[in-house]
């Protein structure tokens, strides 16, 4: 049994032990620092990727440099395999302009849908209604490509861009020939396929806005709804943004959906309606039947753009989260 003088000198012991550990980090534990490394080195391999695919595009897109600035290459709108001359313009456009639309359509319903999930439905009814949702994610991008091309595209063309013209043609976005093949098309497609992964990451940040403080709100007075908005919508407004981000990301790569939808023409115009091009799909459609060097260094160029625009947006996304998390600035004085 310990004598009490041992007992009495154990927490000295111990912080002499952690005091001399801090001194002699040689001498802490192999498998920790080991552990560390690992993680570290896992860590930076990430890093080297991701810089490996820059690499790699630039050295494929080399032969470009010759004909083509930079800025000129961004800024040009003709793209012409025969002549080689190769702007990117066009399908920057499309990309942004369906992403953006996409997120117009899809936003509101995603936080709607999430905050019944969490706040107003029934326990039961919520897990009933998150288990359809979360299987949309699961659907392959080919499978809405066909139901945009054969039933989504039909409807615009037949009943909702007619009546948008009739009503709103006086606004250049809702104005030419209703072809249902466009930007609109598209984005409706993109509106759908994000819409689980922003649900989804949503419903997970809500639940975890603490109960007592919900609770608080409704004991001072506040309808269900204020509760909701006083609480639950600052508190995971980080979260949101950050599945509004994740959905960009993917509304920003989608390929094979948008392709079959957007009718691939490349031009820039201001209506919804008309047909466009997206950074995506015209390296899907071109790559194989690009020849030349140029052309290919034009497609690997165009890699280079989105990837760029990708990383800008997530970029441009963190800061909003790093702003949001810090909260509004106290006026002094």
């Amino acid at each position: 049994m310990p004598s009490r003088e041992a007992i009495i000198d154990a927490p000295a012991s111990e912080a002499a032990a952690a005091q001399h550990h801090a001194s002699h980090p040689g001498t802490s534990n192999l498998g920790d620092r080991l552990f560390n490394s690992t993680l570290w080195i896992l860590g930076a391999m990430i890093l080297v990727v991701a810089g490996l695919i820059v690499l790699n595009l630039a050295v494929a897109a080399r032969p470009l440099a010759k004909d083509h600035s930079l800025w000129g290459f961004i800024t040009e709108t003709q793209w012409d395999p025969v002549e080689d001359r190769f702007g990117a313009l066009t399908f920057l456009y499309g990309t942004l302009v369906t992403s953006m639309v996409s997120l117009i359509l899809a936003v509101p319903v995603a936080i709607g849908l999430s905050l019944f999930i969490t706040q107003f439905a029934p326990p039961k009814l919520g897990r009933v209604l998150t288990m359809p949702v979360e299987l949309l994610a699961a659907i392959p991008s080919v499978v809405y490509g066909l139901w945009g091309l054969f039933i989504v595209v039909p409807w615009l063309r037949a009943s909702v861009e007619p009546w948008l013209g009739k009503h709103l043609g006086w606004i250049p976005l809702f104005q030419g020939p209703p072809i249902g093949l466009g930007y609109l098309a598209s984005s409706m497609i993109l509106a759908v396929m994000i819409l689980p992964t922003i649900v989804a990451v949503s419903v997970e940040v809500m639940k975890t806005t603490p109960e007592a403080t919900r609770e608080a709100a409704l004991a001072l007075g506040a309808t269900k709804w204020e509760a909701v908005m006083m609480t639950v919508i600052p508190y995971s407004r980080a979260g949101i943004v950050g599945a509004v981000l994740l959905g960009l990301g993917r509304a920003l790569g989608e390929t094979m959906a948008v392709t079959m939808v957007i009718g691939n023409s490349p031009q820039i115009s201001a209506s919804l309606f008309a047909a466009g091009y997206s950074l995506p799909a015209v390296i899907a459609n071109e790559f194989a039947e690009a020849t030349s060097s140029v052309h290919v260094a034009a497609l690997a160029g165009l890699g280079l753009i989105l990837f760029a625009t990708t990383f800008l947006l997530n970029a441009g996304a963190r800061v909003l989260v790093n702003a949001v998390q810090r909260g509004p600035r106290r006026v002094s004085g």
